[in-house]
């Protein structure tokens, strides 16, 4: 089998081996080639030590130098060069007590993953595939490299990647592999937040987010998001809902785009619910007062898991509004994007739609026609770029302080009432209109702090 090597990652390969040195590309690089995919990043593997190949290029950097990595720099690219090596102990299924370098490429092989990133190349030897990664790449299998119980044991977020590269690939997980997690999953506990916040991020965006539903079932959600668990435990009985409250999340998580914020709020939106349930005495369940706490124990949950700021208050807003009800009527819409904001409508939009796809038939024809309606008149507003927040509004906070407006929350309150009459009638959004307004409500004094 030939794979084509980028020419810089050939120009590195070359140039080791003319020293005397083995040395291949290695890894997700290989697989995605294998596959007809292109690559993220291409590594390479050899058979020089970190100083050996500091000695053949240039510009290097110690990026691991203690674990035997190199980062050369070519062209202001860089690529991550590491000596073949054999892991020792691992004492806390993350880092290894020691390593040791090999010259031999099968030794460094047999301490990765999973089969599909055990593969290496270069053009002089061809494939080196000596644990079957074509083969499980043929059956689409993620299978571990030699026993599975010890991959795990070496790096327990190993279990998290093997359910996001089936998520990623569309592949089923190796039996063995499986129960080997359903044993071990609890070593996650000594995992960073920052890992599984990563691993899980690549799990949401991926083709299959819903494969979450695997992370649940083998025991990986219970100790890294319990709150899915309850989810999965809850079941909705109500004429709107047809799954648990998990799987309604699993569902909903296919109908929103790969957007990183959008597929944390699908996978979160109802996560209050288990603890908001109540059932009345026909047996219905309700939800009261979800979306409130919800909105919170999301904050919570993506801050225990370490995630920027930015992030958590999009996730918020989404959640806050996903269930709100937008009459459709273009005074209500304009309203409605005042309130969300103008740069998270359309996502509040898209996963309502989602929200609504996950549930039962009941009604579901009516709900998306509705939405359907919403959308064209949100379309329509933007395209006559009707006025729907003070950042289009005709006047300002300097044009007020001209009027002999003092600063300070008169302005806002000025403010706030002139864009509520240009969201109730988009054409008095004119500077002549808005000065006159500002300055009546200043003579009848209505909007002065008392």
């Amino acid at each position: 089998m030939q794979i084509k090597l980028p020419e810089k990652v050939k120009y590195i390969i070359t140039q080791l081996e003319a020293a005397g040195y083995e040395a291949y590309a290695v890894g997700g690089c290989i697989r995605d080639s294998v596959l007809g995919r292109e690559p993220d990043d291409w590594d390479i593997t050899t058979s020089a030590s970190p100083m050996q190949i500091k000695s053949v290029f240039k510009r290097t950097i110690d990026t691991g130098i203690q674990h035997g990595t190199v980062t050369v720099m070519l062209d202001h690219e860089h690529f991550e060069v590491t000596t073949y090596r054999i892991d020792g102990e691992y004492e806390d299924s993350r880092h290894p007590k020691e390593v040791v370098f090999t010259k031999n490429l099968v030794e460094d092989l047999k301490r990765r993953d999973f089969t599909i990133n055990a593969m290496a190349y270069n053009d002089t030897g061809g494939l080196v595939d000596v644990f079957g990664g074509i083969a499980d790449l043929e059956c689409k299998i993620i299978r571990c490299v030699g026993n599975a119980r010890e991959r795990f044991g070496e790096d327990a977020l190993r279990m998290m990647r093997a359910v996001r590269f089936s998520a990623q690939l569309g592949f089923a997980i190796d039996t063995d592999t499986e129960h080997a997690i359903v044993e071990l999953a609890p070593n996650l506990a000594n995992i960073s937040a920052e890992r599984v916040q990563v691993e899980l991020v690549k799990l949401l965006l991926s083709p299959n987010p819903d494969y979450m539903r695997k992370a649940y079932d083998l025991g990986i959600t219970a100790v890294v998001l319990p709150e899915i668990d309850a989810a999965f435990e809850t079941p909705q009985n109500n004429p709107h809902h047809r799954y648990t409250v998990g799987e309604h999340l699993m569902h909903c998580l296919l109908h929103v785009r790969a957007d990183r914020s959008l597929r944390i709020a699908a996978l979160l939106h109802d996560i209050g619910k288990p603890a908001s349930k109540t059932t009345d005495e026909e047996g219905i369940d309700h939800f009261h007062g979800h979306v409130e706490l919800g909105e919170e124990m999301a904050a919570d949950i993506l801050k225990r898991l370490k995630f920027d700021n930015d992030t958590i208050a999009r996730v918020r807003i989404y959640i806050r509004h996903h269930d709100d009800q937008i009459n459709p009527a273009a005074k209500s819409v304009r309203r409605s994007i005042g309130k969300i904001g103008e740069a998270f409508f359309e996502g509040v939009l898209e996963l309502k739609r989602a929200d609504c796809l996950a549930q039962s038939m009941y009604l579901r024809d009516e709900k998306l026609g509705a939405l359907d309606k919403v959308e064209a008149l949100y379309q329509e507003i933007l395209a006559k770029r009707q006025c729907v927040s003070l950042k289009t509004l005709a006047v300002s906070g300097d044009d007020l302080i001209a009027l002999g407006v003092p600063q300070g929350r008169t302005i806002g309150a000025i403010l706030s009432k002139l864009l509520a009459e240009v969201i109730e009638e988009p054409s008095r959004n004119t500077r002549d209109y808005l000065l006159a307004r500002a300055d009546s409500f200043i003579k009848e004094n209505t909007v002065l702090p008392r």
